[in-house]
């Protein structure tokens, strides 16, 4: 594989991250299930989703919370290139939410609800690259 090659899977890579936080930060988080391979898995501490249908139902309940803002923030993110068909990565987590008003133009913040890591497996599709795994795991807790 060419350096080329690699700089193209780490681009589709990276992408999948961030569309993943604009989808559910702007309304849409049941198209989240779109971003997994058809037997994807998301899973944190307390929760396991396993395959895309489970992953819809879990994030419709997101995306029907509609009181709730929210900003994901992804950093200091690192994409290594396994072969032409598989990736993974780890990202930076900061997240930013708040529950509150039906229609309100904008929230309180006082600092991050959480933060974490996402650690990722990626695998190339007929559609084109998409999330096999996705683990979220927390540091920092706001358990105000």
């Amino acid at each position: 594989m060419n350096s080329l090659d690699r700089m193209m899977i780490e681009r589709e890579c990276e992408k999948l991250v961030m569309q993943y936080c604009h989808f559910i930060d702007h309304q849409e988080a049941a198209r989240v299930a779109e971003l997994f391979a058809q037997d994807g898995v998301w899973a944190s501490a307390d929760n396991t989703m396993a395959g895309r249908a489970a992953i819809l139902k879990g994030f419709q309940g997101r995306q029907d919370n509609l009181t709730r803002a929210s900003r994901h923030i992804c950093s200091n993110l690192i994409v290594e290139v396994i072969d032409e068909s598989a990736a993974k990565g780890v990202v930076y987590l900061t997240l930013y939410r708040h529950d509150g008003e039906l229609g309100r133009r904008v929230s309180p913040v006082k600092g991050p609800s959480m933060i974490g890591e996402y650690r990722d497996e990626f695998v190339r599709t007929p559609d084109g690259w998409r999330f096999l795994r996705r683990e979220v795991s927390i540091d920092f807790l706001d358990l105000q």
